[in-house]
C-alpha cells in the first residue's frame, strides 16, 4: 500500500472543487492505496463575507454596490456552505493536521510517499492560487516523489511576471500532467517537456460510482441553468428553448439575479448538483465540471464562454478533444446550427483518453515502487 497525498482546492464552496478532489482520492483509494487530501486552507481561500473582488473594488460607488447587493446575496447563500461543509466531512477524507498557510505546511509537511498536486485550476497563476508554492508541491520532501494530477493553467498563457517562478517550481517534478492541450502549450514554452495530457478526475469515476451518491429527484421535466456570472446569453437561450420545449427553467442561484427562471434552487450542495445535471433535460452552463458532468451523464447540453474571466480554454479543450465544438454556443443562432450529440462516439474517446489517464497514474506509483 503506497501512502499518497493530494492537494487542490478541495474547500471552496465550488460544485466542480469538492466533486474532482472527491474522484482523485477516491479513484487512488480503489487501486487499494492509503489517501488524504491535505488540509490545506489559506487565508485567501477562506470564505470571507466582506471580501470584495477587483471587479467591484474601482470607486466608491461600486464598493457602496457590492456591500450593499452582494453581502445580502452571501447571507442567504449559508444554509448551501454548511450543506457542502457535510460533504467535506463525510465524502473527503483529509489530514488530521489543518495548513493555515504555505508556511505551515513548509514547516510541518505531511508523510507521504507520493504527492498529487491536482487537479482544477490550482495553477492559473491570475489567482493567488496559480502563485502559491504549495500547489507546486514546494513543501514536499526531497525523498518523497511530487507528481501533478490533471493541473490546469485555466487560461491560454501565463503573466510574464510568473514564468520563471512556475518554470523552477515544476521542474522539480518527477511526473507532469494537465488537464488541457493549452496547458501541455505553455509547459513546453517554458521548456518543461515531460508533461502530457490526462482526463479530469470526475472522468475517473464510472457513472455508476456517480449515481450511487448523487441526490435530488424532482418531479417534471426541466431545463438547468448553471451561470455562475450573469450570462444574458444563457438567459436568452434558456427563454427561447423553455418557448419550443414547454420545459421549466430551473436555476441554481448564484449572486446575481434569476428571475427568469421558474424555480431557483439555493440550498444544495456537491450531491444535489449531481441530481441536478442527473436528471435534467437540457443543461445550459458556463462551467466546466457542469459540461463534464452532462457528458458523464448523456445529457442535452450547451455551453456558453465565461465573459468576465479569461478561462474558456478548459472548456474549448474538452469538447474539441471530443469533436462536439458545435456544443460552444456564442449566438441565439447556434443552437440551431448545433448537431445531435453522438454520445457512442463520445464515449468511445473518453475510453481510449481514460486508460492513458490511468496509466499514467499506475506509472507514477510504479516509479516509486522501483525505487524503494
Amino acid at each position: 500500500m503506497i501512502k499518497i497525498k493530494t492537494i487542490t482546492c478541495h474547500d471552496v464552496y465550488n460544485f466542480g472543487a469538492s466533486l474532482q478532489a472527491y474522484a482523485l482520492m477516491k479513484y487512488l483509494q480503489n487501486l487499494g492505496h492509503d489517501v488524504e487530501i491535505i488540509n490545506y486552507k489559506p487565508e485567501y481561500a477562506s470564505f470571507n463575507l466582506w471580501q470584495i473582488g477587483p471587479r467591484w473594488d474601482k470607486n466608491f460607488f461600486f464598493r457602496l454596490l457590492f456591500y450593499s447587493y452582494v453581502v445580502p446575496k452571501r447571507l442567504l447563500l449559508q444554509k448551501r456552505r454548511k450543506i457542502f461543509d457535510i460533504f467535506t466531512t463525510n465524502y473527503l477524507r483529509l489530514t488530521s493536521e489543518k495548513y493555515h498557510s504555505y508556511e505551515e505546511l513548509k514547516a510541518n509537511p505531511p508523510v507521504a510517499d507520493i504527492f498529487f498536486a491536482g487537479s482544477d485550476q490550482i495553477w492559473n497563476s491570475f489567482h493567488k492560487h496559480g502563485q502559491d508554492p504549495a500547489y507546486y508541491l514546494d513543501f514536499a520532501p526531497a525523498e518523497s516523489l511530487r507528481a501533478s494530477y490533471a493541473a490546469s493553467f485555466a487560461v491560454s498563457k501565463i503573466p510574464e511576471e510568473y514564468i520563471n517562478f512556475v518554470r523552477s517550481m515544476l521542474a522539480r517534478f518527477d511526473a507532469i500532467s494537465v488537464r488541457e492541450n493549452s496547458g501541455l502549450e505553455i509547459l513546453n514554452s517554458i521548456n518543461i517537456n515531460n508533461g502530457v495530457v490526462v482526463l479530469d478526475p470526475v472522468f475517473l469515476l464510472t457513472i455508476d460510482e456517480w449515481d450511487t451518491i448523487s441526490t435530488f429527484k424532482p418531479s417534471e421535466n426541466y431545463i438547468l441553468v448553471y451561470d455562475q456570472e450573469n450570462n444574458s446569453l444563457i438567459k436568452e437561450v434558456s427563454k427561447r428553448l423553455a418557448f419550443t420545449t414547454g420545459l421549466k427553467i430551473y436555476a441554481i442561484q448564484s449572486l446575481y439575479p434569476m428571475s427568469y427562471a421558474h424555480k431557483r434552487i439555493s440550498d444544495l450542495g456537491p450531491l444535489e448538483f449531481l441530481g441536478l445535471i442527473k436528471n435534467c433535460d437540457i443543461l445550459l452552463t458556463n462551467s466546466f465540471h457542469g459540461t463534464a458532468f452532462s457528458i458523464i451523464f448523456h445529457k442535452e447540453f450547451y455551453t456558453f464562454r465565461r465573459e468576465h474571466e479569461e478561462v474558456n480554454s478548459r472548456m474549448i479543450d474538452l469538447l474539441e478533444m471530443l469533436k462536439i465544438s458545435d456544443r460552444i454556443i456564442d449566438c441565439l443562432s447556434d443552437i440551431e446550427k448545433a448537431k445531435g450529440i453522438d454520445f457512442n462516439n463520445i464515449d468511445f474517446i473518453i475510453k481510449n483518453k481514460l486508460e492513458f489517464s490511468k496509466t499514467y497514474i499506475e506509472n507514477v506509483i510504479k516509479i516509486k515502487q522501483l525505487n524503494e
